[in-house]
């Protein structure tokens, strides 16, 4: 089936950047629509970007122009490239295959902005 690892994540100033890795194992990773959810204490988990198995991109209104979502099929990575953070972009941030049979998650990796 496959499963996912995020790295990256940590402390960052406002204004700051954070590159997200999410690695990929299985044999499927090319066949994957792949998207970065977050999740603030005591907020739902929402979807921040996704970019699809041919790279076609869509993005939640809060971050576009500010983050980036790109895959490598021969790495099986997915990247979140993430600048000019700001204090309510603090979050848990998932990755997720988006079209496999069952819901694959990664365990996260915590993202804190602040001065």
């Amino acid at each position: 089936q496959g499963q996912l690892v995020e790295s990256g994540g940590g402390l960052v100033q406002p204004g700051g950047s954070l590159r997200l890795t999410c690695a990929a194992s299985g044999s499927f990773f090319s066949f994957w629509n792949m998207a970065w959810y977050r999740q603030a204490p005591g907020k739902e988990r929402e979807l921040v970007a996704g970019i699809s198995k041919g790279g076609s991109t869509n993005y939640a209104e809060s971050v576009k122009g500010r983050f980036t979502i790109s895959r490598i099929n021969a790495q099986k990575s997915v990247y979140l490239q993430m600048n000019s953070l700001k204090p309510e972009d603090t979050a848990v941030y998932y990755c997720k295959v988006e079209n496999s049979v069952t819901p694959i998650w990664g365990q996260g990796t915590q993202v804190t902005v602040s001065s």
